[in-house]
């Protein structure tokens, strides 16, 4: 870049080896992204360090980014006030009877869950304590346990109202309404591929399944189950209908959950509504200061111009939609092995958005294709975040559970595959049912 007093070449070698070199010191993803700024902000003439606290401040001065602290907390309201267990039993009357049955279940509440919370590491965390050690006493493998449970988690950040639509909306300007209704198709399907390799896995093992429950018993656990079902339909539904902003659909997830929590299943006591704030301010923090650090990194990528260099020797490919949307999953897939998936949207999302642009991908196709790539990072190390949180509940090696997750993968491959080839699966519900929302 003229008049820099580094080169671009030289900006990104520095950024870039020192963030990696950071990460297999295993030092966090957010602090390493930080402090591989700070060199070039000590170097570079034009620049001092005060801009690092300056563009991180800027980072969280969002309203759209308010909604994620509240979606978490709306998460963990639902999960202290009783809900999570009405909609086991809903779960259990409706798969219980498939091969594997309490594997199923597992897939099962994983959609439900997604529903509510947006976050595949709160629902990793929760469904862990709930699922694996069940799932071992009733015979299934302990690898097995923590594989099918880590991979579902993923849902959550597929199947809206998912915390990286809401950053993808913010950081790309797309609608995040678009993607909200654009996840749900592929959500679903990742959630029967999934369910494919439990029915797999249990005929092979012959792992043990329930008794088929009567049409009472399903009546039962739907009518008990329908305050909390109807919270997903609250936060699009107002979406769709204008009634509310994503930050605002937060907030009316909060309230709903505490009314549930508190008036009507009475299952949240002062004790428990401490500790949801707690939780919620731990994963929130987390989040957020990751969404700061990874702000500055993308600034300074943007201040060296290094998005243009590698855009240079991409677009003389020409791709056309397919081969682009194959290009954008193969980069997010490799990154998301490495970088947590918010990072990973800030810096390499602003990167890959010219490129799918100039191959005629629709915005929202291009973000859904993103998103679910970003997804499989969440379970495959040296990252694998939800996969990590399985492993330390079990007390397993990570080694020891690496080959069924990949063997649950591939088929959730397919379904990837599936989307770029058919942009239909992400746009025929938001075409559908609100046109606005594909400006």
């Amino acid at each position: 870049m003229g008049g820099s007093t580094l080169a671009t070449g030289e900006a990104a070698w520095i950024m870039f080896g020192i963030f990696f070199l950071l990460l297999a010191l295993r030092v966090p993803v957010a602090v390493s992204l930080g402090i591989a700024c700070l060199p070039a902000f000590i170097l570079e003439d034009r620049l001092w360090p005060m801009i690092l606290v300056q563009e991180t401040f800027n980072s969280y001065n969002s309203f759209i980014l308010l909604a994620v602290p509240f979606f978490l907390l709306a998460a963990n309201l639902m999960t202290a006030g009783g809900i999570t267990d009405r909609l086991v039993k809903l779960s259990r009357s409706m798969v219980g009877h498939l091969p594997g049955g309490l594997a199923q279940i597992n897939v099962v509440l994983s959609v439900f869950f997604a529903g509510i919370s947006g976050s595949s590491t709160a629902d990793a965390a929760s469904q862990g304590k709930i699922f694996i050690e069940a799932q071992i006493k009733e015979g299934f493998a302990p690898s097995f346990s923590v594989a099918i449970t880590a991979v579902s988690s993923v849902l959550a950040v597929v199947i809206p109202p998912s915390i990286l639509m809401i950053v993808w909306g913010g950081v790309l300007t797309t609608s995040i309404g678009a993607l909200f209704l654009a996840g749900i198709l592929p959500g679903l399907f990742l959630a029967l591929a999934q369910m494919g390799t439990v029915h797999v896995y249990s005929k092979a093992r012959n792992y043990p399944t329930y008794e088929r429950a009567t049409w009472s018993e399903l009546g039962y656990a739907l009518f008990i189950s329908i305050p909390a079902l109807m919270t997903p339909f609250i936060i699009i539904g107002g979406k769709i209908f204008g009634w509310f902003t994503p930050t605002e659909a937060a907030c009316v997830a909060v309230l709903y959950a505490l009314t549930l929590s508190l008036l009507v299943y009475r299952k949240l006591n002062l004790r428990g509504l401490y500790t949801c704030f707690s939780e919620t301010g731990r994963f929130a923090a987390i989040t957020l200061f990751c969404v700061g650090t990874a702000s500055v990194f993308g600034w300074l990528m943007a201040f060296y111009q290094i998005p243009q260099s590698v855009l240079a020797g991409v677009s003389s490919w020409e791709m056309g939609p397919i081969a682009a949307g194959f290009f954008i999953a193969l980069v997010f897939l490799i990154v998301g092995c490495f970088l947590d998936a918010i990072p990973a949207i800030i810096i390499v999302g602003t990167i890959m958005q010219p490129i799918a642009a100039a191959a005629g991908i629709h915005p929202v196709h291009f973000a859904m294709i993103s998103i679910v790539s970003l997804a499989f990072g969440l379970v495959t190390p040296p990252y694998g975040l939800c996969l990590l949180i399985c492993c330390s509940i079990a007390n397993l090696r990570l080694v020891d559970v690496l080959k069924d997750v990949i063997l649950m993968l591939l088929p959730m491959l397919a379904v990837l595959v599936l989307l770029i080839l058919w942009p239909g699966m992400a746009l025929i519900i938001p075409s559908w049912l609100e046109p606005g929302f594909m400006q």
